[in-house]
């Protein structure tokens, strides 16, 4: 998405070009949600440099509650130092409010990693030119949300978190929904350390996310085992979880093997499913019939490798997990999980007969654009050196 020529001459005489607001902070304290962390810390400070590169903005305010990130950007952006108690929509339209916004366009700390300058430019030129308009890159669990007019914070009932955002605009506020092309810089997000893995094997992040990837010890074989399935005539391959049709379309697209496609509970979160417990999956219901050995070699029977959204099994087994618990099943390390039931499950998803990776709604969604491109080039390499 080039900035046009007209873009580039308007933003010398418009009032008012769009705000770009990051959120980046609310992990937990244990290691591998401080992993999380570091890496969403990380790809803000890309954000920010890239925004700035665009000139697309007339301001960037990053909102956060890292002392270090708040150091480390400077003057690079207006910084929000933000402490507990943390309410997203209070939050934000607190800063819309204080900085007199007219244009803002909301973007969490993880949901940047492979945007390049042109990318966000080129949303800012949409937001520039619409009216009573949200842009999102997922109406029904959006990671970013660029609106008009901003007024319409004042018209939704405030969500506590960033996924529903977009689509309340839409349904109380009023405003019509423009949704970005599907593409891997728009449907990725890093939420998990699965996201961490995946980046670590895509290779093109920016330069602060390269260079804090290089300072963790992830282990990426599981990964790249199940990964070289896609490239693969003769495979087949288990996705399961919040997946989009947009997905599968990609995958049937771009992915030489079968596909073999469960897709349930999508927008769980934003639609408030998962704190009522109502969650229901088909897979859940089948670990519980069965069993949790008899269980894993069904998927050793369903195709060569498999990607699963845990959070809708953790969701239809009522599970209440801490970040920690889930974040060291998505890395694969049971030893440090406290609740027994994931940290048996984690143990013999390791053990299956096939490679399965574990991890979040990322994981099926832009992960899979990326865990495909990544296997396409690695297939190349292979090919090329033979």
């Amino acid at each position: 998405m080039p900035p046009t020529a007209a873009f580039r001459l308007a933003r010398q005489t418009i009032s008012a070009n769009p705000t770009l607001i990051i959120f980046v902070g609310g992990q937990g304290d244990s290691p591998a949600e401080q992993m999380v962390g570091g890496a969403q810390r990380a790809i803000a400070f890309d954000t920010v440099e890239r925004a700035r590169a665009s000139g697309a903005f007339e301001r960037i305010i990053v909102a956060t509650d890292s002392a270090e990130l708040a150091d480390r950007i400077g003057p690079a952006a207006t910084v929000e130092l933000d402490s507990a108690p943390f309410h997203f929509g209070k939050r934000l339209r607190e800063l819309i409010h204080d900085y007199d916004v007219k244009l803002p366009f909301y973007i969490g700390g993880g949901a940047g990693a492979l945007f390049s300058a042109d990318d966000l430019a080129g949303i800012a030129e949409r937001l520039i030119s619409a009216e009573n308009t949200v842009i999102t890159n997922n109406l029904f669990s959006a990671d970013l949300a660029a609106f008009t007019p901003a007024s319409a914070i004042e018209r939704i009932e405030l969500p506590a978190i960033d996924n529903s955002l977009a689509q309340l605009l839409r349904r109380e506020a009023g405003l019509e929904d423009v949704q970005l092309e599907r593409n891997v810089a728009t449907q990725f997000d890093v939420d998990t350390p699965a996201d961490l893995l995946v980046l670590q094997v895509h290779r093109k992040a920016g330069r602060h996310t390269q260079d804090f990837l290089s300072t963790l010890s992830l282990d990426v074989s599981r990964l790249r085992a199940a990964m070289q399935y896609f490239t693969d005539p003769l495979a087949e391959v288990l996705v399961a979880g919040r997946v989009g049709s947009y997905v599968w379309a990609h995958l049937e697209k771009e992915s030489a093997c079968r596909i073999r496609l469960l897709s349930e509970e999508r927008g769980m979160r934003a639609d408030g499913r998962e704190e009522k417990g109502a969650v229901r999956s088909v897979l859940g219901y089948l670990l519980q019939s069965v069993g949790m050995e008899r269980f894993f070699q069904a998927l050793g029977q369903m195709g060569q490798a498999a990607f699963i959204d845990t959070r809708v099994l953790f969701g239809h087994l009522g599970l209440k997990l801490s970040g920690n618990d889930r974040f060291l099943s998505d890395l694969g390390e049971p030893e440090g999980i406290v609740d027994s039931f994931v940290r048996e499950f984690t143990a013999m998803s390791l053990a299956a007969p096939i490679p399965i990776v574990l991890g979040g709604h990322s994981l099926v969604a832009g992960g899979l654009w990326a865990i495909v491109d990544a296997a396409w080039l690695d297939h190349d390499e292979r090919t090329s050196a033979t």
